[in-house]
């Protein structure tokens, strides 16, 4: 297989301080790059919809809180690993185009409660299936064994990096 810009970097590390553990690189720094690639490939595609990344996670958060597609900020900031203000920021920005809407919440009269309307459910749902059909497409040249092995490790990995999150 041809070389590529993580194995150059290895080289040049390896190099410049040969008692490092540098042969990991191999693993973290592609994952790495395939990170930033496939965020800007899903950037391009939420984009066309007017979302971003961030806002199709709380779209879609909402869409699978079975059966009212409700939630509370502190649910959605804590689940999407989100400052308040940060959700309160973007739940602004999807109440004014009419894709989530806020309630009172009825176990506390103080609080909120955030609800998927009818537009934000269609449109999260056409930006996935877009985004879906193009991820497939980046692991086309893998069977069916290839992408279950390498999903198998992916999930080892990420189990080292973060706790279980039961679901």
């Amino acid at each position: 297989m041809e070389r590529d810009w993580v194995d150059n970097l290895v080289e040049q590390w390896s190099g410049l301080q040969p008692a490092l553990p540098i042969d990991a690189y191999h693993v973290t720094g592609r994952i790495a790059r395939i990170a930033a690639r496939i965020a800007q490939r899903q950037d391009e595609i939420f984009a066309r919809y007017g979302l971003n990344r961030g806002d199709v996670g709380v779209l879609s958060a909402l869409l699978m809180a079975r059966p009212s597609h409700t939630l509370s900020p502190t649910q959605l900031f804590r689940g999407l690993m989100l400052s308040s203000a940060g959700m309160t920021k973007r739940l602004d920005r999807l109440e004014s185009r009419g894709l989530v809407k806020r309630r009172p919440d009825p176990k506390d009269r103080r609080g909120v409660t955030i609800q998927l309307t009818e537009s934000g459910r269609r449109l999260v749902t056409k930006a996935v299936a877009e985004n879906t059909k193009t991820e497939a497409e980046i692991l086309k040249g893998f069977s069916s064994k290839e992408r279950r092995f390498l999903a198998d490790s992916l999930r080892a990995l990420l189990h080292e990096l973060e706790p279980a999150t039961g679901g």
